[in-house]
């Protein structure tokens, strides 16, 4: 009450140092998961000549229910218009996707796998499975479950501050 009336905030509860260091390592923890998931699923996907700018749109394409949107694609890869050209660029020239424009707004652009790219999805599902059984070996679906409520709770603590911060 005495913070509302001073017009201050009430001072953040103090946390054990053990509580502290988990939150103070959990981004890079994070981070550094997903950097490491990413790593082997790209060395598994080396033979194939495919590298990680190469085969995470590709499976973004390959799961997406319909054709997918540039500016979705760039959106889903958390990445900047150029740059998601320049590697549709590279895709397309590799016969990996083809581009299509809209009827309804012509600037719009459309991606779909090629046949060439269906089959390369392939091996990387199946790479994928491989790496995603490794890492999850040896947790239980609680824990996994837990893991997964966790980091989309994360995530969307994170869409709601960006949104708020725009």
């Amino acid at each position: 009450m005495v913070y509302h009336i001073l017009g201050t905030q009430p001072p953040e509860p103090l946390m054990k140092p053990h509580q502290q260091q988990r939150h103070e390592g959990f981004g890079s923890l994070v981070a550094r998961t997903g950097r490491q998931w990413r790593r082997a699923v790209d060395r598994r996907l080396q033979p194939f000549g495919l590298t990680e700018a190469m085969w995470l749109p590709l499976i973004h394409l390959a799961r997406a229910t319909a054709p997918t949107r540039q500016k979705d694609l760039a959106a889903s890869l958390v990445l900047d218009g150029s740059s998601v050209v320049r590697l549709l660029d590279a895709l397309e020239t590799a016969h990996l996707i083809e581009r299509h424009g809209e009827t309804a707004d012509r600037r719009a652009k459309t991606i779909t796998l090629t046949a060439l790219g269906m089959s390369i999805i392939d091996q990387v599902e199946a790479v994928s499975r491989q790496v995603r059984n490794t890492a999850l070996a040896e947790l239980s679906d609680d824990e996994i479950a837990i893991a997964t409520r966790v980091l989309d709770r994360v995530c969307r603590n994170l869409i709601v501050a960006q949104e708020t911060d725009a």
